[in-house]
């Protein structure tokens, strides 16, 4: 059993890995590298294998770091079978069309610019909208959490909640010859305890091999509820000073668990009832729905309310906002809204409109909520940037900050440290989907073991 290292190494996008054995070749990932604009040319390279030769795709989960390279796999040669829970298939299909339709705008763009400038061969898109459609012909079946799956004769692969986001997997692969059975366990991406919406994450009984994120190896979240009160403190404070609130949401679960909690903020008057919510995404609009169709991800209370009929992800005055003509109308209005739009990390789509209207106003206020990586106009901003670059214009920073990192989908340090306890049998622990820091300090706690921090393109035989 070989395991090589293809993105998220070091660094926490584009996760890819490569387990070879029993004379097959299983991919857990293929992601797409996000932050700054260098990273272009990591997701035009080669992959550092054939996709050709890959007989199985196994996919943790549909954020874009993890699921977005697939397209671009399986137009540079990939036949083989994806396999993904359900939930995940349906939100991958989301999450790579659009992303298909944003390079496509982008590279448009870049195109005019180059024509403008004389120039032959603008750059052409990762992939097309046709292209990411496409390569859903090569998912397969789907897993449920606890089943296993056979991938070949001695080996098969078994899908653990992750508690990340819906339909999210930790991923355990068996491999079994000569009276001998090895296993690799690949954590995914895990979830932070305590929130609503999903359950907690389940590890196996035992791995002989694990592959674990390490994103936030280094500290400990604010808990959920205290999280939630400084939540209401933003939007209460810059509502009274006549503000705008600006969330960056991700799609995935992130707008679904603001909604959830500016719902209950309504409800429990700690929020003015009539404040108007826009979520302004129509990937997270989509996202949002499919929750509604697989209880199976969901915690009881979440999955009880929606057969009640008492819909957890509804607050008073939201309006959903599609059509891009309503979203350009939103900056419109100078105070008194909350505005939801994506990217998570404002590295594009409708967000950084609103920041751009928005982020030079002292009475408006930016809530970050969620993870934001290096080189991203997010992390400027959370850094203390006195301005930022949007649309090819310098924006004064003058509005209030906050980032509130309680409602992140991640698992904290205690909680990846317990998660990675519970687990019997382990000979060594490779740690992936982390900047530097954070693997060093979470390595720092793995004590009596053997750990590796795997750099890009590394190999191990186990």
């Amino acid at each position: 059993m070989k395991l090589s290292f293809h993105g998220a190494d070091r660094a926490v996008t584009g996760s890819c890995h490569l387990v070879e054995c029993l004379n097959r070749r299983i991919l857990v990932d293929c992601g797409l590298f996000q932050g700054s604009r260098d990273l272009v040319e990591e997701n035009i390279a080669a992959f550092g294998f054939d996709p050709a030769t890959i007989d199985y795709v196994l996919l943790t989960h549909a954020h874009l770091d993890h699921c977005g390279r697939i397209p671009l796999l399986a137009k540079r040669g990939f036949r083989g079978e994806v396999i993904s829970t359900a939930a995940s298939r349906e939100l991958a299909r989301l999450v790579l069309v659009d992303a298909a339709h944003l390079q496509e705008e982008d590279a448009q763009r870049r195109a005019r610019q180059w024509r403008r400038r004389g120039e032959e061969d603008p750059p052409l898109p990762l992939y097309s909208v046709v292209e990411a459609l496409d390569c859903f012909d090569r998912f397969g079946r789907t897993a449920e959490y606890g089943q296993p799956l056979q991938l070949a004769e001695g080996l098969r692969a078994t899908f653990f909640d992750a508690g990340h986001i819906l339909g999210s997997a930790s991923i355990l692969i068996e491999a079994a010859e000569h009276d001998r059975t090895r296993s690799v366990l690949f954590s995914g991406d895990l979830g932070n305890a305590g929130r609503p919406l999903l359950r907690l994450p389940c590890p196996p009984a035992r791995a002989d091999i694990i592959v674990m994120e390490s994103t936030y190896g280094d500290r400990r979240h604010r808990s959920l509820q205290d999280s939630i009160e400084e939540l209401y403190g933003a939007v209460s404070s810059t509502l009274a000073r006549g503000g705008n609130v600006i969330i960056p949401t991700f799609a995935l679960e992130r707008a679904q668990e603001i909604l959830y909690a500016l719902r209950q903020g309504v409800a429990c008057s700690r929020l003015p009832p009539a404040v108007p919510i826009f979520l302004d995404s129509p990937m997270a609009i989509s996202a949002t729905e499919i929750f509604k169709r697989h209880p199976e991800c969901l915690s009881s209370e979440a999955a009880s309310m929606f057969r009640e009929g008492r819909d957890p992800l509804q607050p008073a005055n939201l309006r959903l906002v599609r059509e891009s003509a309503d979203s350009v109308a939103i900056n419109r209005i100078t105070g008194g809204a909350v505005i939801m739009a994506g990217s998570g990390m404002c590295t594009g789509g409708r967000i950084c409109h609103h920041l751009r209207h928005n982020i030079w106003r002292k009475e408006s206020a930016v809530v970050f909520v969620g993870y934001a990586a290096s080189g991203t106009i997010a992390r400027q901003i959370i850094d203390g940037a006195k301005s930022v670059r949007l649309f090819g214009e310098d924006i004064a920073v003058r509005s209030a900050v906050y980032t509130i990192n309680g409602f992140s989908a991640h698992a904290d340090q205690p909680e990846l440290l317990a998660w990675r306890r519970a687990i019997e049998g382990c000979e060594a622990t490779f740690l992936v989907h982390g900047e530097e820091p954070a693997m060093q300090a979470l390595a720092a706690h793995l004590e009596g073991q053997r750990v590796e921090l795997p750099r890009l393109g590394d190999v191990f035989d186990l």
